[in-house]
């Protein structure tokens, strides 16, 4: 092979390691799923502005970090339940005042009035999964909906920074 040959796919191969490193990937942020187990008790009231009071949530998310930087962000989720499956669903809030659009009936979220951005969905116990998407500043909620959950505490937020 010639040197300008290897040269040219050395300086390929060096580009692409370039561009599969860390300051180009992105942020990536840790999801994890998580409920009490067992015979937890559900309310209905723990949604995001529904007004209960978060101390008596039996389910949540936690996400670390909860603020990155506008561009592509990688999601690794962990369904951290030993019985339940849970799912992480993530949208756009416009103001810090939203109230999303709930379906009582069905005891979930309307994920097309929410403006849902993508989700991953239903999680066995222990299992994991991965969302990538592009966001630009502003507020965000990740939620599990899977009937009963959101309203009993499962929501998250993320704040996306320039």
């Amino acid at each position: 092979m010639s040197i300008t040959r290897r040269l040219a796919l050395a300086g390929a191969a060096s580009l692409g390691l370039l561009f599969a490193s860390p300051a180009f990937a992105g942020a990536t942020i840790a999801v994890s799923l998580w409920d009490q187990g067992g015979d937890m008790s559900t309310t209905s009231n723990l949604g995001y502005n529904m007004g209960g009071d978060m101390s008596q949530a039996t389910m949540g998310i936690d996400v670390s970090p909860n603020t990155v930087s506008a561009g592509h962000v990688t999601f690794l989720v962990t369904n951290a339940s030993s019985d339940t499956i849970h799912e992480m669903v993530v949208a756009p809030l416009a103001s810090q005042d939203e109230v999303l659009p709930y379906v009582v009936d069905q005891n979930r979220v309307d994920e097309d009035g929410a403006k849902s951005l993508g989700e991953v969905s239903e999680l066995e116990p222990h299992a994991a999964g991965e969302l990538g998407i592009n966001l630009k500043p502003g507020t965000y909620i990740l939620y599990c909906n899977i009937p009963g959950h959101y309203a009993s505490g499962m929501w998250a937020i993320l704040n996306v920074t320039q």
